[in-house]
């Protein structure tokens, strides 16, 4: 499987499966919305067949119902939605098989499948990575501690997950340490900092494992600088090549359910 910058191929079926409908969040700053819309001009670029649409859950527009009733109008009969999220919680569990549900009810003839969400995957670790050598943090540096920074959830089960990942990279790479810390959960970013300290980190970097810049992120980011001015602070996932190739393939994989609802 392909997770580098090969381009994608063009598959001539795109059509026939319906278009992609990615849903994000939403936020009130505006630069969140400009992120997904500029990921998926990537994802046009790099699988110029796929009607790929943006839609948001909240504070941001279009949202997900009303862009399924504009598919609907247009007359498409299928529609996959895949999911802009990093993790498996409440927004992916229930949000969005309410909305899908809700708007299957008013379009009865529009069929909607849903991909899994982005996370975790190889990808979003090594764009995450590759974030944090282009602020400048070197790989091995046995006095930088690193906190692997997260929107959270009251899901302990997808907190698990950035867990995991943070413990991984501090299995692989040379820093003091690599800790986990929420903008909306617990440990917050401040108890990370204490954690790596507590291991010896006499500095600190911070690693997004954000899709985009918002206010949960500038939330992070002021409380690194409070815990050390000198934090470096890596930017988002963004429109990286390697996420835009992600929703492909969640895109693609979730189309043999779309088959099976047109024969049906």
């Amino acid at each position: 499987m392909t997770h580098g910058f090969e381009a994608v191929r063009t598959d001539r079926s795109d059509a026939m499966n319906g278009p992609l409908v990615a849903v994000a969040h939403g936020s009130r700053d505006p630069r969140s919305a400009a992120t997904v819309h500029a990921l998926l001009d990537v994802l046009r670029e790099r699988r110029p067949g796929v009607d790929a649409r943006a839609s948001f859950l909240d504070l941001s527009a279009p949202r997900l119902g009303d862009v399924l009733a504009a598919l609907h109008g247009d007359g498409h009969r299928h529609a996959v939605v895949v999911p802009l999220l990093l993790g498996r919680a409440y927004h992916a569990r229930v949000d969005i098989p309410a909305l899908i549900g809700e708007a299957q009810a008013r379009l009865p003839r529009l069929s909607v499948c849903t991909s899994d969400v982005l996370g975790p995957d190889e990808s979003l670790e090594s764009t995450a990575l590759r974030r944090l050598s282009e602020a400048g943090v070197p790989r091995h540096d046995p006095e930088l501690g690193v906190v692997l920074a997260g929107t959270g959830s009251s899901s302990q089960e997808a907190n698990a997950v950035v867990d995991r990942i943070a413990a991984r990279w501090e299995s692989r790479h040379g820093w003091a340490g690599v800790a986990a810390g929420f903008a909306a959960a617990e440990p917050g970013l401040p108890e990370a900092v204490r954690r790596l300290r507590e291991r010896g980190a006499r500095r600190i970097a911070v690693a997004s494992w954000f899709l985009a810049p918002g206010l949960l992120l500038d939330r992070i980011i002021e409380q690194a600088g409070d815990e050390d001015p000198g934090a470096v602070v890596a930017e988002p996932l963004g429109p990286a090549q390697a996420i835009a190739d992600l929703v492909i393939r969640k895109y693609t994989g979730a189309q043999p359910r779309v088959e099976s609802l047109r024969y049906a």
